[in-house]
This record gives structure tokens, C-alpha cells and sequence, in this order.
């Protein structure tokens, strides 16, 4: 049971990490190249643009239910497993968000590495 418990909590990770990688890209573009934003209305209102994008805060939160998903994971299973699993996974996720919700182009190089990644993954837990 305790090997459900970590899995689940790795793909907990898996999502949370991507949702907030994707979210903080976005809220990125909408807020502008923050060192010319900083240059033009100061620090002060630079952080205050940022925090008052929504997709910033929901990125923000997402990126702490992963780091709390990632404590959960450790106490379940053995770091060996679950760091590796999570960061990989993670980077295929992201590749896959990327394409699907960024509409960023991902070349052949980043999905053969995602796929080599995902063979590793697969070694790894069995």
C-alpha cells in the first residue's frame, strides 16, 4: 500500500509542478520582461504587477502543493525513487504542456530526450 501512496504523490507532484510551470509562463508573458518593467516603474511596482496576476498566485500555490506532495513522497518512499521519478516525469510533462497549452514549438531533440527520460523512469521503477 505504502508503494500506491508514493506513486500517487509523485503524480501529484508531476501535476502540480507542470500546472504551476505553465501558469508561471503565462503570467510571465503578460507581465513583461520584469528587468525593463523594473527600469520604467521601479521594483516596487514591478512586484506589485506581479502579484496581482492571477495566473501568478494560482502558479505560486500550485508550486507549493507540489513541494508539500514531494515531502508526502519522502516519507512514503525512498529518495532514490522519488526524486528522479518526479524530476523526470516532470520534464516530460512540461514538454507536453508546453506543445499543447504554450503552443511552443518542441523539437524532435527535446521528445527523443523526453523519451529516453521515460525509458529511464520506467528502469527505475521497475
Amino acid at each position: 500500500m505504502r508503494h500506491v501512496y508514493t506513486w500517487s504523490a509523485i503524480l501529484v507532484i508531476v501535476f502540480a509542478s507542470v500546472v504551476g510551470d505553465v501558469l508561471l509562463s503565462h503570467a510571465m508573458k503578460q507581465v513583461g520582461d520584469v528587468g525593463d518593467l523594473r527600469r520604467r516603474v521601479g521594483l516596487a511596482s514591478m512586484i506589485a504587477r506581479m502579484l496581482s496576476n492571477p495566473n501568478f498566485l494560482l502558479a505560486v500555490a500550485s508550486m507549493a502543493a507540489a513541494f508539500f506532495s514531494l515531502l508526502f513522497a519522502l516519507s512514503w518512499g525512498d529518495v532514490s525513487l522519488v526524486a528522479p521519478a518526479a524530476a523526470s516525469l516532470t520534464f516530460i510533462a512540461n514538454a507536453v504542456a508546453a506543445k499543447i497549452f504554450l503552443h511552443e514549438r518542441v523539437d524532435r531533440r527535446r521528445w527523443i530526450a523526453a523519451s529516453l527520460v521515460a525509458a529511464g523512469v520506467a528502469l527505475l521503477a521497475g
